[in-house]
């Protein structure tokens, strides 16, 4: 009963807390590559795309669903890394304790 009243008593700092780590899901940024780098694109911890580069010498070829393999490979490898980044943050902010099934759904598996 009294870590529940501990908890009660900080639920303040809790919330602060963890409306500090949201913010800071904007400042993760990560990438993910595919054809050797051909194709980048950077996610950051909010799972928005930032950008997405394209070797031009791949545009040139012509090959459009390749392109489409290539840049649905980036984006997938880069929110699988976003998603790690941001659970790994989180649980940071959670100090051991579970998160919420919604927010822990967020990350996917092998998230927080």
């Amino acid at each position: 009963m009294g870590n529940l009243a501990d908890l009660m008593r900080n639920a303040g700092k809790i919330r602060e807390s963890v409306e500090k780590a949201a913010e800071a899901l904007g400042q993760i940024q990560v990438e993910g590559t595919a054809g050797g780098g051909a194709v980048t694109a950077r996610v950051n911890g909010k799972m928005e795309m930032l950008s997405v580069r394209i070797d031009p010498k791949l545009l040139a070829d012509g090959d459009a669903e390749l392109l489409e393999d290539l840049v649905t490979a980036a984006v997938n490898q880069a929110l699988t890394r976003a998603r790690e980044a941001a659970g790994a943050s989180m649980s940071k902010v959670a100090g051991g304790f579970p998160l919420p099934p919604g927010l822990s759904n967020f990350f996917g598996p092998g998230g927080a």
